[in-house]
């Protein structure tokens, strides 16, 4: 049986739109992948960030917390940056790693109380671009 011409273009025509189909929503679910892990590396990250505030007025009674929890939030951080190509997303990171490399730094020159509402506010803007 001869397929005609016409036939074998709407098959191709099926074909590549199919395709696209299959791309676009392989694409569409990453995208929703990516958002969700950022926004649960986010939380993990929030919930850090009260560890440190804690760990900060409570640092007469156990100097290592803070450095404990600024691990914890630079690891989290890593999954992040790893995980996304979007700028904003990009721009929370570096925001929120340079105000944790500032308090760790005020911690090593001896600071027992140091300001860590940057890292508060880098955390809460982070939060806010993995939710766009």
């Amino acid at each position: 049986m001869d397929v005609s011409p016409r036939r074998r273009r709407l098959t191709a025509v099926a074909a590549v739109a199919l395709a696209a189909l299959t791309t676009g929503l392989t694409t569409g679910c990453d995208a929703v992948n990516k958002a969700l892990d950022c926004v649960q590396t986010a939380d993990s990250i929030a919930d850090s960030v009260t560890d440190l505030q804690q760990a900060v007025e409570n640092a007469a009674n156990d100097p290592t917390q803070a450095g404990t929890s600024l691990d914890s939030i630079e690891k989290n951080l890593d999954k992040i940056g790893d995980r996304t190509d979007n700028a904003d997303v990009n721009k929370a990171v570096d925001d929120l790693r340079k105000a944790v490399g500032n308090v760790r730094t005020a911690i090593k020159n001896g600071d027992k109380t140091p300001d860590v509402s940057p890292v508060t506010d880098a955390a809460g803007e982070l939060t806010k671009v993995c939710t766009k």
